[in-house]
């Protein structure tokens, strides 16, 4: 039995849910792994974050944005609607900023970011992909993607990888 690791460094931008391909990335990690049959746990210790397994829809909007995943938004701001302004959801409460201020750098309308978090909930922060032959089993048409929920600000995120087999 072996286990490998590795990690895929991110830059979210345009204040915007963004979503980063990194199906590439990962099969070169699994590559690196020397792992056969197994499987492959793609990972977000980010709470705002998510990774899905979907379909590529090549089109892109004029923001770049796939169609599928203009439509996912969509669908999103119409079930969970974006945080525009403090006391529009229950959190963040008094307690949680004055925690949330401990952090350097950290201000207070950095924490009006719960659409992510609840966004991050529908979707998981992760996906098992079984290995079969040193191949990710994805389908004909399966990518995966790290979605960065957060709106408000851009920030550096790591995307992670475990690979259990042998």
């Amino acid at each position: 039995m072996r286990l490998y690791r590795g990690t895929i460094d991110l830059q979210s931008k345009d204040h915007r849910p963004d979503f980063h391909n990194v199906t590439d990335e990962v099969k070169r990690i699994v590559d690196e792994s020397g792992v056969r049959n197994g499987i492959c746990v793609v990972y977000s210790h980010h709470t705002t974050c998510s990774v899905m397994t979907q379909e590529c829809s090549h089109d892109l909007n004029f923001f770049g944005r796939e169609y599928l995943q203009q439509d996912l938004n969509n669908i999103m701001e119409k079930l969970v609607p974006t945080c525009r302004t403090e006391g529009q959801y229950l959190h963040p409460g008094p307690e949680h900023i004055k925690f949330a201020l401990t952090f350097p750098d950290e201000e207070p309308k950095g924490s009006l970011n719960t659409d992510a978090h609840l966004r991050s909930v529908f979707f998981g922060r992760s996906e098992t992909i079984p290995l079969v032959d040193g191949k990710l089993s994805l389908g004909d048409f399966g990518f995966i993607y790290f979605v960065d929920w957060d709106q408000i600000r851009e920030r550096k995120r790591v995307c992670e990888v475990q690979i259990i087999g042998e």
